[in-house]
């Protein structure tokens, strides 16, 4: 099993409820391959670098997971089916990428104990 990091960015116009749903449709899409999700993120409303659809902002979020290479042409076409979707990127990491996934999460972690002391 490969480490693999995906970003989607979700069209601004989506509620809660329904930005939620198209994230959580692509978690049971990685679940159902048999996939181990590491670490999920929401990166909030964003700028996006220009234009997509005459939209310039869209909802970013991240999902870190290990699976196998097969998974990740079932994701994407899963990405490409959802009209909620506006673009994607998945990359495999290599060990320098999950390093610093790691120390990026365990920094995240200690400041989150620290806001709550």
């Amino acid at each position: 099993m490969n480490n693999y990091e995906t970003v989607f960015i979700l069209t601004p116009v989506l509620s809660d409820a329904q930005m939620k749903e198209a994230v959580e449709k692509i978690k049971g899409v990685l679940v159902a391959e048999k996939a181990e999700i590491v670490n999920e993120e929401s990166w909030g409303l964003r700028k996006l670098a220009y234009p997509i659809d005459k939209k310039t902002t869209g909802f970013y979020q991240l999902i870190e997971f290990k699976a196998n290479p097969e998974t990740i042409s079932v994701l994407e076409t899963q990405f490409r089916r959802e009209e909620r979707i506006i673009r994607y990127l998945t990359f495999r990491q290599d060990k320098y990428a999950l390093e610093y996934a790691e120390k990026r999460r365990n920094l995240k972690a200690s400041k989150e104990t620290k806001k709550e002391n």
